[in-house]
């Protein structure tokens, strides 16, 4: 009976402290409407297999909900749901009119995020999101630290790379919007005499 009480508080204090982290991971994976699903799975796994569960847990909590997310959900489920996760971020960050510049940059990378394989969107993730080490992350994935940053490397210089084509692309976006809106527009019917301002607007 001691035995069960014990059990039943180390299982909540583990619970509390990460099922909000598992949840974030099953979102970035899954998407919003599979994730509690994910995250009920996973804390059902470690109720049964308590014994196992290492200190610290997350890492193995995030390697049991990777292996229900995988068996669970196809590939191309996962990307798509990761891409539409990185939409509401963008559409969250980019609420409309003039961005700065920083704003922009956050942009870019969430929308270079999105056209990344999944291998290098889950080390990104693990580490820049969840804020696991290397030797943290590679237990979830079952590989070892050193090929974790091997990957890792690799990922975030083809982030880096994507980013700022994605950058250099809104950037031109903006640069002809901005050109094509400083061009007076003259339409029928304009009053002689009257000052035509921009893309049409009229100017007393």
């Amino acid at each position: 009976m001691a035995d069960e009480a014990s059990d039943e508080r180390r299982f909540t204090a583990i619970y509390d402290e990460c099922r909000r982290r598992v949840w974030a991971y099953a979102v970035s994976r899954v998407g919003r409407q599979d994730a509690d699903e994910v995250v009920a799975e996973t804390f059902t796994i470690a109720w049964r297999r308590l014994a196992d569960v290492p200190e610290p847990p997350l890492p193995w909590l995030l390697g049991v909900a990777r292996n229900v997310l995988r068996a669970g959900h196809r590939a191309e489920a996962r990307q798509a749901a990761f891409a539409a996760e990185l939409g509401r971020w963008t559409a969250a960050a980019n609420p409309g009119g003039d961005i700065a510049e920083d704003v922009t940059e956050r942009l870019a990378v969430l929308r270079a995020m999105a056209g990344l394989p999944e291998g290098d969107q889950e080390v990104l993730v693990l580490i820049a999101w969840q804020g696991l080490s290397p030797r943290d992350a590679a237990r979830v994935v079952g590989c070892s630290p050193a090929a974790l940053r091997v990957r890792l490397h690799r990922a975030r210089r083809r982030l880096a790379r994507a980013a700022e084509g994605a950058h250099d692309a809104s950037r031109g976006r903006r640069a002809v919007g901005a050109e094509a809106a400083a061009v007076p527009a003259v339409t029928k019917g304009t009053p002689a005499g009257t000052r035509v301002g921009i893309v049409g607007k009229e100017m007393s």
